[in-house]
């Protein structure tokens, strides 16, 4: 017998939403990981917030949201509260529930940005880490360090000379001006861009130059998590000068591309007690990695895990939205680096927990 079409006349709903996600969905286990990653950080998130006045969005409802946005790539804040409103998967995960109201996503942002001043991105990283380190999921004595180029917001068209334009640009639409390079030479030294000044032009062999912005990450070989990572303004040396800040006082092996063989890198890590198993450079000169690295298994062992370290970045731009960042500096453009590299950890201790 055929079913009525009839409208949608109901008002109450007696399901909660926890009874309406399945057990075995894949997000239970990493609320499951927030929650207590969350719990850590209440004595930091009482700080933050004043004792008196009206109460704000809670920060753990906050960061579920935040980590749902990296997780199913929402390109917006104004997007994130319009899937809110409707998806109940979102709302259990979130801790709202089915007819609690959605903030506003200027209000959503401006709350955001407190977390911001807190370094909450670091020290809800930290958490996550500790809980793999408590289910021995990671390698204490080898690592991966690499960097990757993350483009900034900002346009080309932005730039303009550091002591003032002198440049005639056309009228023609003052939102987005028809600009004129042709015979003027553009660098970091002599250029600035104006939407975002701590961008940095970078050319790549074979690709347009453009203003981008330096991601950092320090993994584990054993099963690929990220331990550490940073983000720095763009520059021939960089990458170096934060590998050295990542590995800190660790100990035992470091695998990375040949950028990353010169003496001075090379010699650094050696007097810190790490092992450099650093691909050879030896395309144009000489390699500061000899035979009596090169000898030894764990050298290859080393090269053939650091490939690893690409999955974490694949994964940053893919799905985390961090290929052309929609932020703003340094220090905002490090928070959601951060941020995303813990939401990255966290879907991969669910598939490894799962796996054994």
């Amino acid at each position: 017998m055929r079913g009525d079409d009839q409208r949608q006349s109901g008002m109450f709903s007696y399901i909660a939403p926890e009874k309406r996600v399945p057990k075995d969905h894949p997000l239970r286990p990493i609320r499951e990981m927030v929650d207590r990653a969350l719990a850590e950080l209440s004595p930091r998130f009482e700080a933050l917030y004043a004792r008196t006045g009206r109460p704000s969005i809670a920060p753990e409802r906050l960061l579920r949201a935040l980590l749902l946005q990296v997780l199913y790539t929402v390109r917006s804040e104004r997007q994130l509260m319009e899937q809110l409103d409707y998806n109940l998967l979102f709302r259990w995960f979130v801790g709202l529930n089915a007819d609690d109201p959605v903030w506003d996503a200027t209000v959503f942002t401006k709350n955001r940005d407190r977390l911001l001043a807190g370094d909450v991105a670091h020290a809800f990283f930290e958490a996550v880490l500790g809980q793999a380190k408590a289910k021995r999921l990671l390698s204490a004595e080898h690592f991966t360090v690499d960097g990757t180029l993350i483009e900034a917001w900002a346009s080309q068209k932005s730039l303009v000379r550091r002591e003032g334009s002198d440049r005639r640009d056309s009228d023609d639409d003052p939102g987005n001006p028809t600009v004129n390079f042709r015979g003027e030479r553009r660098c970091n030294e002599t250029h600035v861009s104006a939407t975002d000044a701590e961008a940095r032009l970078v050319k790549r062999k074979g690709e347009a130059s453009r203003l981008a912005f330096l991601g950092h990450v320090l993994m584990e070989n054993r099963h690929g998590l990220a331990v550490d990572g940073t983000v720095t303004e763009a520059d021939g040396y960089a990458e170096r000068e934060a590998a050295l800040e990542l590995v800190g006082d660790r100990r035992g092996t470091l695998g990375a591309d040949r950028g990353y063989d010169t003496e001075a890198f090379v010699g650094a890590l050696r007097l810190r007690g790490m092992t450099p198993h650093v691909a050879q450079n030896t395309s144009q000169r000489s390699s500061a990695i000899d035979g009596r690295t090169t000898r030894h298994g764990g050298y290859a062992e080393s090269q053939r895990k650091r490939k690893r370290v690409e999955e974490i970045f694949g994964w940053l731009k893919t799905v985390a939205l961090l290929r052309k960042t929609r932020h703003r500096g340094v220090e905002r453009v490090g928070w959601m680096f951060t941020f995303s590299l813990a939401v990255y950890n966290l879907v991969r201790m669910r598939n490894l927990l799962e796996a054994t």
